[in-house]
C-alpha cells in the first residue's frame, strides 16, 4: 500500500484501558506477538453499536480476567485519541482496513487482589504482567503509540498519585 492509499483509511474505534492499583501504579502486560520486549496497557476494539464504557470493561475481562465488580471508573478522555501504524504493518493487520486505531482512555482504580488478574485467558494477549509506575510508562511502550501513552498520562496526571 502506497502512504497516499493509506492515509485514505479510517481509524478502528478503540478503547484503552488504564488500570490503577492502591499504590498508584499501572497495570502493563508484555505483548505475546513480538520478539522484543514490547508493552501495553489493555486495549481492544469496539464492536458495532457497543458502547465504548462496556467495550472498555469487556476488554479488561478478556485480556486481564479482571471482572467489572473489581473495578471503579475513575476518568475518561474527553475524546478519542488518533495513532498511525507504521505503514508497513497496516496491510499485515485488520486486513489493511485501517490506518491505525482511535482510541477511547478509561482510568480504573483496580480494588481486587493481585491473584485475581489473570492474563491465561480465552485468547491470550499478553506472555506477563507487572505493575509500573506512570512515569516510566513511556519508555516501555512501542514507538508508534508513544504520543497517544503521553496524552493519556497527561490526561490523568489529577488522579495519578
Amino acid at each position: 500500500m502506497t502512504p497516499e492509499e493509506i492515509a485514505k483509511l479510517p481509524y478502528r474505534p478503540c478503547v484503552g484501558l488504564m488500570l490503577m492499583n492502591a499504590e498508584g501504579r499501572i497495570f502493563v502486560g508484555q505483548r505475546n506477538d513480538r520478539h522484543k520486549d514490547a508493552w501495553q496497557m489493555p486495549q481492544g476494539g469496539v464492536d458495532k453499536g457497543e458502547d465504548p464504557r462496556d467495550a472498555a470493561l469487556r476488554e479488561l475481562w478478556e485480556e486481564t480476567g479482571v471482572t467489572s465488580d473489581l473495578v471503579e471508573i475513575v476518568a475518561e478522555t474527553d475524546g478519542w485519541l488518533p495513532y498511525d501504524l507504521p505503514h508497513d504493518i497496516v496491510p499485515k493487520i485488520w486486513k489493511g482496513r485501517y490506518r491505525g486505531q482511535e482510541q477511547k482512555w478509561y482510568l480504573l482504580r483496580f480494588t481486587g487482589q493481585d491473584d485475581q488478574i489473570d492474563i491465561q485467558t480465552k485468547h491470550p494477549e499478553f506472555t506477563r504482567w507487572k505493575w509500573q509506575e506512570p512515569g516510566k510508562l513511556i519508555d516501555e511502550i512501542v514507538p508508534f503509540k508513544r504520543e497517544v501513552y503521553m496524552q493519556v498520562v497527561a490526561a490523568f496526571a489529577d488522579h495519578l498519585t
